[in-house]
């Protein structure tokens, strides 16, 4: 990326569904970073919380908690071979599945966890939030056509959306560029790729941004 030498680690997040994955495998290939993905489809517990979320609400929380701070922990070690680090998520964002999913007692004891470890993680220089509307993320989803996914209510994709929204437009943490992602298509469309890719690789980045693309034509 070259510009801007502090920006070493950039984390892109979202709702299930924005292209946060598509967007981080595209940028770790463009600035050759070490590419970090969410195991989602390891969690043995993901398709039963879709199908039954109080029974199994807790179980796919600590396996996503345990798996991330795991998964995180390599960054401390030093790569050799790369310069920049891209992650499809941020450790924190843990806690809005929690509080939305956890039942009080469930999320008293899981908080306890994430007191002990959660200073331990390697915070991110800048975080990328893919903001979307909820009819784009359900066409997304739909697109893919993941089994796993098929079970998610409409009503729970909202309230993700929603507690996602509440989260980042109060993120005090790191750097924070909102992206308005809904009517842009930067996995199919070079020019919407290569306009979010300006912004952000832009030289400087304050604390909070937002990014409102105008929706391009074909390539």
């Amino acid at each position: 990326m070259g510009e801007d030498k502090k920006i070493k680690y950039i984390a892109i997040e979202g709702v299930i569904g924005v292209g946060k994955t598509s967007l981080a495998r595209k940028l770790a290939e463009r600035i050759n970073a070490k590419l970090i993905l969410e195991n989602f489809e390891d969690n043995p517990f993901l398709e039963k919380f879709y199908l039954d979320p109080p029974r199994y609400a807790f179980h796919t929380q600590m396996y996503f908690l345990m798996s991330r701070y795991k998964q995180l922990q390599d960054l401390k070690q030093s790569d050799m071979f790369h310069e920049y680090t891209v992650a499809d998520y941020i450790f924190e964002k843990d806690k809005i599945f929690a509080y939305l999913n956890l039942q009080d007692d469930e999320l008293k004891l899981y908080e306890r966890i994430v007191s002990l470890i959660e200073k331990t993680i390697v915070m991110p220089d800048l975080i990328i939030y893919l903001q979307s509307s909820l009819d784009r993320i359900l066409q997304n989803i739909s697109t893919r056509d993941r089994n796993i996914e098929k079970n998610i209510k409409n009503d729970y994709l909202k309230d993700l959306n929603e507690g996602y929204n509440y989260f980042f437009f109060r993120y005090k943490a790191t750097k924070v560029m909102i992206v308005n992602s809904t009517e842009i298509d930067f996995v199919n469309n070079e020019k919407d790729f290569e306009n979010l890719i300006g912004e952000i690789l832009k030289p400087e980045h304050s604390s909070m941004e937002f990014y409102n693309p105008v929706k391009s034509g074909t390539n």
